[in-house]
């Protein structure tokens, strides 16, 4: 099967009917680096398509934590595992789409279980340390902490809805209230 390739500074005619459904979307527009000028946008015209300069690609959005601690390996001992109340834990990354779809959620949380929960983050990346000692494996994870310890079965890996989140703490709050 022969492929054909597109050069913007080679004359072309327009592809057949058969070849443009397949290997072009008549409305997309062709994007071309901004250094390297087309001699000719004719043979853009020809197809129906009209060149546009690339643009840069967007700076990484950092997770940011609102009214959350984003705490380190250094803090984890005390802000966690010397707490008065439950800690939830999430470990996140700034790279992780479903920590950056579940933040929202989270602070929800913290709001919701003030005085009774304590919410903190733990970047992935930057606690190495913490990663390998509690076995996180996927992001986002959550675990919860009572009285310096994991509870057991307490840890959550993946995206959660609010109401996935509310049955999860209610569960592990009120197990760990009656004990």
């Amino acid at each position: 099967m022969a492929t054909t390739s597109f050069s913007p500074c080679a004359a072309a005619r327009p592809p057949s009917a058969s070849s443009l459904n397949r290997h072009l979307d008549p409305s997309r527009r062709i994007c071309l680096p901004p250094h390297r000028p087309l001699a000719s946008t004719a043979p853009l015209r020809a197809w129906g398509l009209a060149a546009t300069p690339l643009r840069a690609a967007p700076a990484r959005i950092a997770i940011r934590c609102g009214a959350l601690a984003q705490i380190g390996q250094s803090e984890f001992a005390t802000e966690v595992l010397g707490s008065e109340l439950p800690v939830l834990v999430e470990f996140v990354a700034d790279w992780c789409g479903p920590c950056r779809l579940i933040s929202s959620v989270i602070e929800w949380a913290s709001q919701e279980y003030k005085g009774r929960l304590k919410v903190v983050k733990i970047d992935h990346d930057a606690n190495p340390g913490l990663i390998s000692e509690y076995k996180v494996y996927g992001l986002p994870s959550l675990i919860i902490f009572k009285n310096g310890q994991e509870i057991p079965e307490s840890k959550r890996e993946g995206a959660i809805t609010k109401v996935k989140l509310k049955e999860y703490l209610d569960n592990f709050l009120e197990s760990t209230s009656v004990a």
